[in-house]
């Protein structure tokens, strides 16, 4: 199958090619033959009901310091495309759902991985509590009285940002600090979104498992485990990746989840599981291909390009039929 294919990201320059999923997922599709184009959320733009971008053909290659080669930039009408792939990094703002506006013109006449709208409508701390049976205690609020009474109720608590990402302003407060409410008063005062609280996990000292699934199926996991020195296991932030295999109770999970993820066409989700709780699911821009590539011996890009190759001919099937 020969597609044309633009990947929506951050600037190429800025990736690691050690660790970046997205940066594996163009590999793939040049493997398979694939026209392949770049170009950033702030080079979409909409003109006289035409949805465009400005964008550039590119060649990847796994090369440090020179890792692609971009052609001249030129406008193209994204429905001219085949596939778009929405993989800008958060943070999950205004700017982030303005392109899956943009983004709703066009699909499913040009296939947009993940669906725009079911990103839209699944901000990883807020889609998750359709599962709530499967989380730790959780609390959502601006309320600074509701706080304090979970924080009484169970102890030691995790306090984040609602919309963060990537372990940004995470804070564990124990049973007997005082900081909490500082804290509050912090966020209130720097953030204009509600506060998320739960019940502190210490499994997390044991890792905080992605598991990585495509179509609503499982295919892989990696465990990552915070430093001595914090409660962090994100692996920017100094979490180390650990081989980890799927439970009977990830298994669960992902059987409880899957099926919703297949029909709200979100083809690629990472989740995050610590001690059993189902804690985010990632459906932005989810990581941990490479991480699982190489634990497992496995090419887990490979089985995302085989659900977007089906999803794309089922999406002109239903197109040309309408």
């Amino acid at each position: 199958m020969s597609l044309a294919v633009a990947i929506q990201m951050d600037p190429l320059e800025s990736i690691d090619i050690d660790t970046d999923s997205t940066f594996v997922l163009g590999l793939e599709a040049q493997r398979r033959g694939y026209a392949l184009f770049h170009y950033t959320p702030r080079e979409l733009f909409y003109r006289d009901g035409r949805v465009f971008a400005k964008m550039r053909p590119v060649e990847l290659r796994r090369a440090h310091g020179d890792h692609f080669t971009a052609g001249a930039p030129e406008t193209v009408d994204l429905e001219t495309l085949d596939v778009v792939l929405m993989r800008q990094d958060p943070p999950f703002d205004m700017a982030y759902i303005s392109a899956t506006h943009l983004l709703d013109r066009v699909h499913p006449r040009t296939l947009v991985v993940n669906d725009p709208a079911s990103v839209r409508n699944a901000p990883e701390k807020l889609f998750v509590t359709q599962f709530q049976e499967l989380m730790p205690p959780t609390l959502i609020t601006y309320d600074l009285a509701e706080i304090r009474a979970f924080h009484r109720e169970h102890g030691d608590i995790v306090v984040k940002p609602l919309y963060g990402n990537g372990g940004s302003g995470v804070f564990v407060i124990r049973r007997d600090d005082k900081n909490l409410n500082a804290l509050v008063e912090f966020f209130h005062n720097t953030l204009n979104e509600p506060i998320l609280v739960q019940r502190y996990l210490p499994e997390v000292r044991e890792g905080d498992k992605r598991i990585v699934l495509v179509d609503g199926e499982p295919v892989g996991a990696v465990n990552r485990i915070p430093p001595p020195d914090d409660a962090r296991a994100n692996l920017h932030v100094g979490g180390r990746a650990e081989k980890a295999t799927l439970t009977p109770r990830d298994l669960e999970i992902c059987a409880a989840i899957g099926p919703t993820l297949r029909e709200r066409g979100l083809v690629f989700v990472g989740i995050d599981v610590i001690g059993g709780h189902l804690t985010e699911i990632n459906v932005t821009s989810p990581t941990g291909l490479q991480e699982i590539d190489r634990f497992d011996g496995v090419c887990l890009e490979a089985r995302i390009w085989d659900a977007i190759e089906r999803r794309f001919v089922e999406s002109r099937e239903a197109v040309y039929s309408a």
